[in-house]
């Protein structure tokens, strides 16, 4: 995985994301608390300036000086004196002609109450509004006064300058814009201390560092053969491949993670996290399955934090083992041969005993001039007694499949003098003759050619069929290890015939189309025994 393009360390990308988070929370709490903290203010105002207006209206003083009863000049001494201890921009006195009998300014005595809003308290109504008068603009509190009777006889308006109130609510917003800022620095640093934090549980590396080790872990983990268990120090399952899973299927186990930790892969794992020791190259049979395992523990500061276990399918290895030597394809051509030879023996016995000399003689002859007629010429030609038998072997193994190897009658090779090599081409033509005879085997006419010419230090193998063919898009795997179009632990053939072309350094020619069959070619440098022909 390569580096980001630009790039942001993760302490960098945590730092910002939360101061933006952070920033835009305190945003969006301005917009909402300020607004309501600068309402709630408002009202506060009214309401002051509301109850101070029911104060006045309900005075003895003004009652009674707006009633004639007493000198109403100590109607603006008791508003005065209010006005002082209230913090109120001004307390208006009217009578019912809305004609001031005090404000704050004495030269506005007498004269008409300013700005238009006084009507309904002069009717009985209290109310508050906004208006402009000699002041300037003001929010004012209107209560009606009334007399012992409840006669009205005049009306009380208590203001506070609108830029008293707007500094009240400005004072209220600067709270709300400290706290915001407040909480920004704490932000920042809790921004700061989480980043470094989840640096170091990270071991100082960037999220694409650990993503590219995990899927280099994981890649790591599933291309490998063997099956891979890893538990905690408690014995719970904590990883698997797909080969582990893949084994323990076999085994009839479910989802491995569910299982008892005695069950999988192995019983040593309890030994292993008590003593820290390795156990090696153990032979484990899991329900039938055998298994070859081992086992290590995993230590994180010295400290067992768990185990590991590999393991693999004992018969797998083993089979792994006889495709590599060739023993396989040895084995299945013999076992073809000695089948066959023992049905004749079955046969002459059976004239033997039953004293059928004149059917036994014949047979005999039959079977020689079988002999010189399909051993002989491979006995002549094929010089190597190893190559000739394993050929014969797998012409009957054909018949007894009911299909033919046709060994192409102008076929020759020499013993070669490196003793090895016959060995390689047994692997070779064993695994080319294997994989035509199975794409023929649907065909009526299940026929195989085999050519071998040698010439000028050359040997040139050809396996030809007329199956249905490799498909193009195929064609570039059929050499991968362990890749087959069929059954699973297949695969192993022509990545076998491969390497032992390229340890030879011939080469690999492919003619084949779908419906048209297969031609196999192997050209290999030769070294001869024996003087050709």
């Amino acid at each position: 995985m390569k580096k980001p393009r630009n790039y942001l360390s993760l302490e960098k990308t945590i730092l910002i994301l939360i101061c933006l988070v952070v920033a835009l929370s305190l945003l969006v709490t301005n917009v909402l608390v300020s607004e309501e903290v600068a309402t709630v203010t408002e009202k506060n105002i009214a309401s002051r300036a509301v109850n101070i207006s029911r104060i006045v209206a309900h005075s003895p003083i003004v009652i009674e000086g707006l009633g004639d009863r007493r000198d109403k000049s100590e109607i603006q001494t008791y508003a005065s004196e209010l006005m002082d201890l209230t913090k109120v921009n001004f307390i208006v006195v009217m009578d019912m002609e809305g004609i001031r009998v005090s404000h704050p300014n004495i030269n506005e005595l007498g004269k008409p109450f300013m700005g238009g809003d006084e009507g309904a308290v002069l009717q009985g109504k209290e109310h508050i509004s906004t208006a402009e008068g000699t002041l300037g603009l003001s929010m004012r509190a209107f209560s009606p006064v009334f007399d012992e009777e409840g006669k009205q006889v005049g009306a009380v308006a208590v203001g506070i300058l609108m830029n008293t109130v707007e500094e009240a609510v400005k004072e209220s917003r600067s709270k709300t814009y400290f706290g915001m800022g407040l909480g920004l620095i704490v932000g920042i640093l809790g921004a700061i201390f989480l980043a470094k934090r989840i640096k170091k549980i990270m071991f100082g590396l960037e999220p694409f560092e650990i993503a590219r080790i995990l899927q280099e872990r994981s890649a790591m983990l599933e291309s490998v053969r063997e099956g891979i268990v890893a538990i905690d120090a408690e014995g719970e399952v904590t990883l698997t491949n797909a080969e582990a899973t893949r084994l323990m299927s076999l085994a009839g186990i479910g989802d491995v993670k569910e299982v008892d930790m005695e069950m999988i892969p192995n019983p040593v794992f309890k030994h292993v996290l008590d003593k820290g020791e390795p156990v090696l190259d153990l032979e484990y049979d899991v329900r039938g399955v055998t298994l070859l395992t081992n086992t290590v523990p995993l230590k994180v500061n010295g400290e067992i934090v768990g185990a590991v276990s590999t393991f693999r399918d004992k018969t797998e290895i083993k089979q792994l083992g006889e495709e590599l030597s060739g023993v396989k394809i040895y084995a299945e051509a013999l076992r073809a041969q000695a089948h066959e030879f023992m049905n004749k023996i079955h046969v002459i016995l059976g004239l033997v005993h039953m004293k059928n000399y004149d059917q036994l003689g014949p047979y005999v002859s039959q079977i020689a001039n079988q002999y010189q007629t399909k051993g002989g010429p491979i006995v002549r030609n094929i010089r190597d007694p190893i190559l000739a038998g394993f050929i014969q072997a797998k012409m009957s193994y054909a018949r007894e499949n009911g299909g033919e190897l046709v060994l192409d009658e102008e076929s020759y090779c020499p013993q070669a003098k490196d003793s090895s090599m016959v060995h390689d081409l047994v692997t070779i033509i064993g695994n080319l003759l294997t994989n035509s005879f199975e794409a023929v085997k649907e065909k009526d006419y299940k026929e195989v050619e085999l050519s071998l010419i040698y010439s000028e230090g050359e040997l040139v193998i050809r396996v030809s069929d007329q199956g249905s063919g490799i498909p193009t898009p195929v064609m570039k795997d059929i050499f991968v290890k362990g890749y087959s179009t069929k059954s699973n632990g297949r695969g192993f053939g022509l990545f076998l015939v491969q390497k032992s072309v390229e340890q030879r350094k011939g080469r690999i020619h492919i003619d084949s189309g779908d419906n048209k069959g297969t031609t196999f070619k192997i050209f290999l440098p030769y070294d001869p025994l024996e003087e050709t022909l």
